[in-house]
């Protein structure tokens, strides 16, 4: 019924039926394509709800889009992505830059299900020095700056301006009080006790020393460090002369505590404002490590989880972080990146026009820079196995395990073995458990496998399985609800056969062997007792959790090995690097002080030793720490 209470005409009937229509048939692709434009814009694809789930962008529309819609997506993501398209919207742009931050804008707006999203609405904090008074203090800030006062940073934390600030205090006895405190003082508080402030507030330091002191702080936030150095250096000797030795060793004392800060804090000589960005993608989670570096001092870091769905890879997270953090925050001069990005140059482009000045994108490949970047790439690994091993994040894995293989109950206790040879020498086995705490390391247990033929897996794996399985008999520790094995078929039968010699039933046991491209997310599952092979979607946390323990398996077998060869041959493992002969060998231990200060050295350490090249002190370090 029309709303002036007439009939309906047919026409209007016939529109209603088109709008239930639409959400319920699929999209036309071939009719939506033949007459969509080559130029540089912005689509938005719309589900049936009529939600939009993902935001592009694109120099030229037609071939992006069109590529949607290919008979091969590429991953399981776009896959589903594409099925629940209902409409595509268009917006044209005039060129690519503005696509990239009507993109950002657009995804920052909507929070589309099926792009890249950082959550992260912490504003960052500074420091603030406040010139506008006749004494001016030093305070954290945040939020809308005013015009009279001087701020440095952005820092990455508030954590990290405290510890600015209480360097400063150490080293130069500007107040940090507030006005309020300040202004209500008759007599010295603690901070003037112990050397930490001047106390200006009731006169115990005159207005030239204080506005001295206050140039000293702007030193030390601005990273002009040596300048700072040579002014504490003069004022000492000023002390000396004046036979004011006491005075002279505090001067004394601040150079040194200066140069140890100067060493932990500067990435190089230079003045530059740079962020140093790390990404890692690992069994569905990514993470992001951003260092800041502000006049040639390290501020610290910041580390964020991004949302996404599916297997995506940590250059496209990391582009997509870029993107979207720099067009609302502060951009430096520089961004340094662990990994080669798409279109990097647009996007260098992008943020320019943005800041107004020229921004540089580079991907480090020598140097001290290079070894920021590795720095950055250690602590986002740390955050990705850190999220792995969430509790509330392996709980819910573990039920998607138990849908995925049709258990009774979810499984509590996970095994998983592996191999680990050189051609053939120093085989090692490995088992690893893992529970709903995570790694279980007390229960990991490695097999030094002697009697086979060299290189044959099957034969040390029965033996690994046999040694394991007759001691859980005994009782050593507890069975496992489910049983891995990285291996396919061949390996199941030689499982079959100890369990049976065992007299073990009803063990789930999954053998986990690569896919036809030898890809992470497309690994065959071979299930032993029904015989059936499967896969399960490359954004499946129960797959997630599965390659987890298959790949902690695979390192732990692979250091075992490493170790037992190291023992077989019976030398300093220094000997076994190529190209490090005695003099140079006996130049570290010397330079170190022992074999465990070698170990523990970085790479940049290890180039300050007499003979120690840039290629040397990378086989060195790698050869302590998991390279291959």
């Amino acid at each position: 019924m029309a709303v002036d209470g007439s009939e309906p005409k047919n026409g209007d009937a016939k529109l209603v039926d088109d709008t239930v229509d639409k959400a319920e048939q699929e999209f036309d692709s071939k009719g939506f394509l033949k007459h969509l434009t080559g130029r540089p814009g912005v689509y938005r694809m719309i589900n049936a709800a009529g939600k939009v789930i993902y935001v592009g962008k694109a120099k030229n529309l037609k071939k992006r889009v069109s590529s949607y819609f290919s008979k091969d997506h590429g991953n399981t993501k776009t896959a589903a992505l594409v099925g629940q398209i209902r409409d595509i919207e268009i917006i044209i742009t005039r060129t690519a830059n503005e696509a990239l931050i009507l993109e950002s804008n657009l995804i920052k707006d909507l929070q589309p299900r099926y792009n890249i999203l950082m959550r992260d609405d912490k504003s960052y904090p500074y420091i603030r020095l406040s010139t506008e008074h006749d004494y001016p203090a030093l305070s954290i800030h945040r939020g809308k700056k005013n015009g009279k006062s001087r701020y440095f940073g952005p820092y990455p934390s508030a954590g990290a301006v405290r510890d600015s600030l209480y360097l400063m205090q150490k080293i130069i006895p500007v107040r940090q009080c507030s006005e309020s405190y300040f202004r209500n003082r008759s007599r010295p508080c603690l901070q003037h006790q112990i050397k930490r402030c001047s106390a200006p507030c009731v006169g115990e330091v005159t207005d030239q020393d204080y506005a001295a002191d206050v140039e000293l702080a702007t030193l030390f936030l601005t990273g002009k460090s040596q300048l700072l150095l040579d002014q504490m250096a003069e004022r000492m000797a000023e002390a000396s002369a004046d036979l004011d030795f006491e005075r002279a060793a505090g001067y004394r004392d601040k150079v040194v505590s200066l140069r140890r800060v100067q060493e932990k804090q500067f990435i190089d000589g230079s003045d530059q404002h740079l962020d140093v960005l790390a990404a890692v993608s690992l069994h569905g989670v990514a993470c992001i490590q951003l260092f800041m570096v502000r006049d040639g001092r390290n501020l610290g870091n910041r580390t964020f989880f991004p949302k996404f769905e599916g297997e995506e890879q940590a250059a496209d997270v990391l582009a997509a972080f870029i993107a979207q953090h720099y067009l609302e925050w502060e951009l430096p001069n520089e961004l340094l990146v662990n990994l080669k990005l798409e279109d990097v140059d647009l996007l260098a482009e992008a943020l320019g026009e943005q800041a107004g000045r020229k921004i540089k994108i580079r991907r480090p490949q020598r140097g001290d820079r290079k070894r920021w970047i590795e720095l950055a790439e250690a602590n986002a690994e740390e955050g990705v196995n850190r999220k792995l091993v969430n509790r509330a994040s392996i709980a819910e894995r573990y039920e998607r395990l138990r849908k995925a293989l049709n258990l009774p109950s979810t499984p509590k206790r996970l095994e998983c073995f592996d191999i680990s040879h050189t051609m053939g020498e120093a085989t090692v086995a490995s088992c690893v458990v893992i529970d709903l705490q995570g790694p279980l390391k007390s229960d990991y247990r490695r097999f030094n496998i002697s009697g086979i033929t060299p290189g044959d897996d099957y034969a040390a794996m029965e033996q690994a399985l046999r040694r394991r399985y007759s001691r859980l008999k005994k009782g050593e520790a507890a069975f496992p609800d489910v049983l891995f094995i990285d291996g396919g078929k061949g390996q199941l039968s030689r499982v079959a056969k100890v369990l049976d010699e065992l007299e073990i039933k009803d063990l789930c046991v999954i053998g986990v062997s690569k896919g036809p491209e030898r890809k992470a997310g497309e690994e065959l599952l071979h299930r032993l007792d029904s015989g059936e092979e499967f896969q399960l979607s490359a954004d499946s946390p129960a797959l997630h959790l599965i390659q987890h323990i298959r790949d902690e398996s695979h390192r732990f077998a692979i250091t075992g090995h490493r170790e037992r060869r190291r023992k077989r041959v019976g030398s300093s493992p220094l000997e076994q690097i190529p190209g490090l002969g005695p003099k140079k060998r006996q130049s570290l231990l010397t330079h170190f002080g022992g074999l465990q200060e070698v170990k523990r050295a970085g790479k940049h350490e290890l180039l300050q030793v007499t003979g120690i090249n840039q290629q040397l002190a990378e086989l060195v370090y790698d050869r302590f720490h998991g390279g291959d």
